[in-house]
């Protein structure tokens, strides 16, 4: 290491974390039997492991944090397997794979909700999983889950329909409630949860999109939609019993089943999630959506947040950060429970003519309980969807200590496919400090980027500061201390750093300055 001193200082321009950073590292997961309505879910216990899963049996499994990917397909030859994937884990690390069903033997068609088990990171699952909401042939669709992460139970929600896609005003749909406590062997007997019934033509007047969240307290916490808008209900006895009436979130302009060009159908269908990480927000339940209150070319994606268990809920925000007139639809938020911040995903149009259907993959991101929400591309490709090619009717995020996976279907060659990114969200939030503190540090691109052995790591300070410099690979994990609580005098430096003293092979690292008060970070590239 070597020092130079210089008598200027040099600030540091705020900047978003696209052009901050530039494209996160895009992976396909699979392009193998048409995979579409996406989900995925990091392993708390142990972030390497990662599962996903489309329409309408692949699972897909990766153990060095969504970096590689195996596939396989699942079979459940009691249950069958239909559609509406969903993954989650357990308090133990253990992966669940929730669906509907298609029995094979005996039954009818999507007439269960159906839970599959892997205790091995999605190695193996259950060969015939468990099932609930079987009431002889009624249709059981688009279930919600959430785990209590004090007892361990699985509370899970769902829409019956008595008579799917009839108009008879004699059949109606309802939301249902059951739930698990002795992790998915068995289930208690469906509960109805909704006073308000809709009808059974899935469209606006369906009460549809249920989705259960989990309070500090143990609170259960659901949301749906359908012609009462965003409804809210609550148990305060583990689901034993609920309020007598849902009570209204907010009006949903258009209704939740809109159209949107290049797609055989789409939705509005609500997110929920309630910080339990103990920060700032702790308690704060959060809904996401879409809806067309902005006119029917310009779909937009939406936040509404309670503070008081849901009695009463703020103003709506924009999600999206574009100007008025684009599309963007098919969102799905999570909160990292390590830290309270929010992820969103959605598909987004924002750089195209609002005549075309080229999409975009967007993300957005807030640490202050959704006060402020910064954008930023994630894809790298775009791609133009077929109205002929079903799409699915939803895309997934996970985000656990600052790891983010997203996941999301793209279209080309005649093809559906399946993709992720190697979002760190510790660059994301570092990048949003950074703003803060242009008065007193600034970390410039170090130069050569890309480089084979050694560049050059330039780096301002205003005021006399002890400082780190820290290496990291994309999945967050530290991998050298360039200098720890070092003091240096305000000026200009420049360290040249040796990346084979640290064994990088080529890839994607970040570099982190962080003095007494800021932090600031920036990738770099080795050949």
């Amino acid at each position: 290491m070597y020092k130079i001193l210089s008598t200027y200082f040099l600030f540091l321009i705020a900047f978003n974390a696209f052009n901050a950073f530039g494209q996160f590292t895009n992976i396909m997961i699979s392009n193998t039997n048409n995979p579409e309505e996406v989900s995925i879910c990091i392993n708390p216990k142990n972030l390497n492991q990662i599962v996903g899963a489309a329409n309408l049996d692949n699972v897909f499994r990766s153990n060095d944090g969504g970096v590689t990917w195996s596939f396989e397909s699942v079979a459940d030859t009691m249950n069958g397997v239909w559609g509406d994937p969903i993954i989650f884990t357990d308090t133990n690390g253990h992966f669940f794979y929730s669906h509907l069903s298609n029995p094979p033997i005996t039954g009818s068609w999507v007439d269960r909700i159906v839970f599959t088990k892997s205790t091995d990171g999605g190695i193996t699952w259950w060969e015939n999983g468990t099932s609930t909401g079987k009431n002889g042939s009624k249709i059981q669709d688009k279930q919600g889950i959430v785990v209590n992460q004090v007892t361990n139970e699985i509370y899970v929600t769902w829409t019956q329909f008595d008579n799917y896609n009839s108009a008879n005003i004699l059949d109606s749909s309802v939301i249902l409630f059951s739930k698990s406590s002795d992790i998915g062997m068995t289930w208690s007997l469906p509960i109805r949860i909704s006073k308000d019934a809709g009808d059974c033509i899935d469209g606006d007047l369906t009460v549809e999109g249920s989705i259960p969240s989990v309070g500090p307290n143990g609170e259960i916490y659901v949301v749906w939609t359908g012609p009462n808008g965003l409804v809210f209900n609550k148990s305060l006895d583990d689901g034993i019993t609920w309020m007598l009436q849902e009570t209204s979130v907010i009006d949903v302009p258009g209704g939740w089943n809109y159209n949107i060009g290049g797609l055989e159908r789409c939705n509005g269908l609500p997110q929920v999630v309630t910080d339990l990480s103990g920060g700032v927000n702790n308690g704060t339940i959060y809904i996401n959506w879409t809806d067309q209150r902005n006119g029917s070319d310009d779909t937009d994606v939406w936040l509404i947040k309670s503070n008081d268990g849901g009695d009463s809920w703020s103003s709506l925000k924009r999600v999206n950060d574009d100007a008025l007139g684009r599309q963007q639809f098919l969102t799905w938020m999570t909160c990292d429970q390590k830290n309270g911040n929010l992820h969103f995903v959605f598909y987004d149009r924002r750089n195209y003519a609002s005549t075309n259907d080229s999409t975009d993959v967007y993300m957005a991101y807030s640490n202050d309980g959704g006060n402020t929400i910064d954008n930023y591309k994630v894809n790298e490709i775009g791609f133009v969807p077929d109205p002929n090619v079903f799409f699915g009717d939803y895309i997934s995020v996970s985000a656990v200590n600052n790891m983010v996976r997203p996941i999301w279907m793209a279209y080309g060659n005649g093809t559906l496919s399946v993709w992720t990114a190697l979002v760190d969200g510790q660059v994301l939030g570092l990048n949003k400090e950074s703003v803060i503190s242009t008065s007193s540090i600034s970390l410039s691109q170090n130069t050569p980027n890309p480089f084979y052995q050694t560049t050059c790591i330039t780096f301002n300070l205003k005021n006399d500061s002890k400082i780190n410099l820290r290496i990291y690979d994309v999945l967050g994990n530290e991998i050298g201390v360039l200098l720890k609580d070092e003091f240096y005098n305000s000026g200009h430096y420049d360290y040249v750093f040796n990346a084979t003293t640290y064994h990088l092979k080529p890839g994607v690292y970040y570099y982190e300055l962080n003095s007494e008060e800021y932090k600031i970070t920036k990738k770099m590239v080795v050949n």
